[in-house]
């Protein structure tokens, strides 16, 4: 069996375009959230719907698998520690469970090549035990790459037929960031030493270790570099094609994917090559401290949300940009536009193209300081059918989704 995904359609350019026309439209000057607006712009297209509807299942799955390369040293862990962590992931203790909760979002773990037996109920799509040492050896057999991909495809539809409205890919594996930087690396001609970090805090001589590792790994890569499938058997890993089907079907599927950190990100380009245009489905969350996750953000033509040195993975990077794409969401959505406030807007002048504000309560002085800059907030707005009831203390409330009678 082979996995040819084809091109994938972009978002709705004409519902990224209405998205834009709306902002302009809402009460405030025109790009003065910044990043937020375009977030919420592509958010829009994605779903191909305007306002874009809050996300509702925001699903998170750890893909874990061990490999064999860890076994000679390029890692500060034993191989062991994926079996614990994975159960400590079960046991709800982990980052990603604690981040998830504050992000709004629920996690799932899947067995693909943990080193041992776990825990039946995530074991459905185990391929193998620990991929082999792709330093010196192929990581997967044709049909385990083949079931790898089939894992991750199945995964994300899985997901998607429950509910799902926007998925992360986490990952746990001790040693992992060697594969993902050896496909990294291989993929954009970076030589090892320019693209290796230090992982889970490896030491120099461990660092030494990895460089090598990877050299050689890249060795045996270079052949079979512009085959995708041929990449993911010989020198990455079950995981990592679990990961690459997972994020290419998901872009099939038009469903949204914040990217994680290295790992999930090598996946990422190795997707990109076997499902053209899926990028433009997935946001990277944030940037890794490991030199190679910011060749592959720019492989990808992707700009991180968040650059917080951070180096965990299991999706931790991704839910913690995920409640700014759920600001960026609730700003395009639930924000009153000008009619609907009763808000005056900029109107330019005759003499000089400068603009002036109509309004009683005009901000004349140019900053945004104390309210929106070039819109003006009509006295006794709050109580006359627009919708905006204050508290006495000044707080709104706005019924988001409820647009105001301006007739009375």
């Amino acid at each position: 069996m082979t996995h040819g995904f084809g091109p994938v359609a972009a978002p709705d350019a004409q519902i990224r375009a209405a998205a834009q026309q709306r902002q302009a439209q809402l009460t405030k000057p025109g790009g003065a959230l910044g990043r937020l607006e375009e977030l919420g712009n592509w958010v829009a297209a994605c779903q191909g719907v305007c306002p874009p509807k809050q996300f509702e299942r925001a699903r998170v799955v750890v893909f874990a698998g061990d490999h064999g390369v860890a076994r000679h040293g390029v890692s500060a862990y034993p191989s062991e520690v994926t079996a614990q962590m994975v159960a400590n992931f079960l046991g709800g203790g982990a980052a990603v469970n604690a981040l998830a909760v504050v992000a709004g979002a629920t996690v799932r773990v899947a067995d693909i090549s943990v080193d041992t037996d776990t825990d039946p109920q995530i074991g459905k799509h185990k391929v193998r035990r620990s991929s082999g040492a792709v330093d010196r050896e192929d990581a997967l057999s044709t049909e385990e790459v083949q079931a790898a991909l089939s894992a991750g495809i199945a995964i994300a539809d899985e997901e998607i037929d429950a509910g799902a409205d926007l998925l992360i890919a986490g990952d746990m594996g001790i040693g992992n960031t060697t594969p993902a930087t050896v496909l990294i690396a291989t993929l954009t001609d970076t030589e090892p030493v320019a693209a290796v970090g230090r992982g889970t805090g490896v030491d120099d001589d461990g660092w030494a270790r990895k460089v090598a590792a990877i050299r050689d790994a890249m060795r045996r890569a270079r052949p079979v570099a512009k085959d995708p499938v041929e990449l993911l058997r010989v020198a990455a890993g079950a995981d990592f094609a679990a990961m690459a089907g997972f994020l290419a079907q998901a872009a099939a599927r038009r469903t949204p994917v914040i990217l994680d950190g290295v790992v999930v990100t090598a996946a990422a380009l190795v997707a990109e090559d076997l499902a053209a245009g899926a990028s433009a489905w997935w946001l990277a969350g944030h940037r890794s401290t490991e030199p190679a996750h910011t060749l592959a953000l720019t492989r990808l033509r992707l700009e991180p949300l968040l650059d917080l040195n951070m180096r965990l993975g299991e999706g931790s990077g991704a839910l913690t940009a995920l409640p700014i794409l759920r600001a960026a969401v609730a700003t395009l959505a639930d924000m009153a536009t000008f009619a609907e406030a009763g808000v005056s807007t900029a109107e330019p002048t005759a003499d000089d193209g400068a603009t002036s504000v109509s309004g009683a309560n005009a901000d004349t002085d140019g900053d945004d300081e104390g309210g929106t800059s070039g819109t003006a907030v009509p006295s006794g707005a709050s109580d006359s059918g627009t919708g905006v009831s204050p508290d006495a203390d000044g707080t709104v409330h706005r019924s988001p989704h409820t647009k105001p009678d301006l007739t009375k």
